[in-house]
């Protein structure tokens, strides 16, 4: 079949010959033309005497690996889509990617169930945006990096949509419970964006008094109150340039709202105890733990300021959903508490793991944190054990042999009672001891 017979041309680039095979023979279509490569450095010769629609890499190919692969293809035609394929990618590669232009980053073991679906998905945007001709922009690089963790499906779309909103100024909500996280998407929504040379500012909304609020975000003139002494810049004359992100933003009093709403439309504001406007160029990044949609119908938050911070919405999952990363975070914590306290170094035995993995984690990932520690600071040797994590104690501990002989009372003949609770008593006194 003769080049002009394919629809489509797809470039698959992978240094393992065995899985390029499978990727051949599992994408293979009537108007499809696949070609296949084992290094970067012969795609890149391929792409550039090719018409290439389609590019399928490995972030290990060599000399250039994945990231560096992509930049060149965006680089020699921005048009092209590429789509990078790892083991287990990391918080950072899957960021940088999106946010370089990757269409997605995708793990390689779900291949067989969700690689056609995906590849099928973006020859028809590639077919759309041939029908528009409007091809993507190629975005600025970054180096910048955030401690992010987590290998689940669901938390990496998170940070898939952390690279695509991070280069531009649009206001990001971020939602989810307490302790999932939020504000470290905040950061890295400022990390990966253009104003990271610049200053990310927070501030608790719900920390501040509300007749102290206006002040803090937006400063004030000497003797425009009781107590100002002298005039103060606020956070949005600080943050100028760079990101100022609103912690608790569903705690905010309405009578700040309003002035908020101000800044978001004009960029304007005006200092307490002045008439004079000042202006001041800040991205928005504000994060609440309440449902403000709710908020908004019980009429408690501003619905122009809703809509106005809800450009798009970044939703932590609590940790419950994504319990495939509780080993990665703990094993995460730990090595940062050896670190910081001069420890050896700490493991989790099976039990203890398995423990962790089954906890409802209320706290969320704070809460994981807080219970390293904890296990840490009490741990009788380098492997935490089950009878080290508080909630999660051995059955044969001192604690877990009452509660597990008490469950059992009533299976006992009545002559094995006595004995079973003199058993009982004397361990008790023990304890007391």
């Amino acid at each position: 079949m003769s080049d002009e017979n394919f629809t489509d041309t797809l470039l698959i680039v992978d240094s393992d010959i065995d899985f390029l095979n499978w990727a051949t023979k599992h994408l293979e279509a009537p108007d499809l033309r696949i070609l296949r490569c084992d290094s970067s450095e012969k795609a890149l010769k391929v792409i550039t005497s090719t018409q290439v629609d389609l590019v399928l890499a490995d972030f290990l190919v060599t000399p250039l690996d994945g990231l560096e692969l992509l930049s060149k293809i965006r680089a020699h035609d921005a048009a092209i889509v590429t789509i990078l394929l790892a083991g287990f990618p990391t918080t950072s590669q899957i960021i940088e990617a999106t946010r370089l232009g990757a269409r997605d980053v995708l793990r390689k073991e779900s291949l067989n169930f969700e690689l056609r679906t995906v590849v099928e998905n973006a020859f028809q945007t590639i077919g759309n945006r041939r029908s528009a001709d409007q091809p993507e922009q190629t975005l600025p690089a970054a180096d910048a990096r955030i401690k992010m963790i987590g290998q689940s499906r669901i938390i990496q779309e998170t940070f898939k949509l952390v690279g695509r909103v991070a280069p531009s100024d649009a206001p990001v909500l971020v939602t989810g419970e307490s302790g999932t996280g939020k504000e470290l998407i905040a950061q890295a929504v400022h990390e990966y964006s253009p104003r990271r040379k610049n200053e990310f500012i927070a501030i608790n909304c719900g920390a501040i008094p509300e007749n102290l609020l206006e002040s803090e975000l937006f400063g004030h003139e000497k003797g425009s109150f009781t107590g100002a002494m002298t005039r103060r810049t606020g956070r949005f004359e600080q943050g100028d340039g760079g990101t100022l992100f609103l912690d608790e933003i569903g705690d905010m009093p309405q009578s700040v709202q309003v002035k908020l709403l101000r800044v978001l439309q004009d960029g304007s504001f005006y200092r307490v105890g002045s008439n004079e406007a000042q202006k001041s160029d800040v991205r928005i990044v504000a994060a609440t733990n309440k449902d403000l949609a709710h908020e908004v119908s019980e009429g408690n938050f501003r619905e122009d300021l809703y809509y106005r911070l809800n450009v798009v919405e970044i939703n932590l999952p609590p940790l419950r959903e994504r319990r495939e990363d509780i080993p990665l975070l703990s094993e995460f914590f730990l090595q940062r508490l050896a670190r910081k306290y001069s420890l050896a170094k700490i493991k989790l035995s099976g039990e203890a793991l398995d423990a962790l993995s089954h906890h409802p984690w209320n706290g969320n990932v704070r809460e994981l944190e807080n219970t390293m520690a904890r296990a840490c600071a009490l741990a009788e040797s380098s492997l935490l054990l089950a009878d080290d994590i508080p909630f999660a104690r051995s059955p044969w501990s001192e604690k877990g042999k009452i509660e597990k002989t008490l469950s059992h009372l009533l299976t006992l003949q009545p002559e094995e009672e006595n004995d079973t609770l003199n058993w009982i008593q004397k361990l008790l006194k023990e304890r007391e001891n």
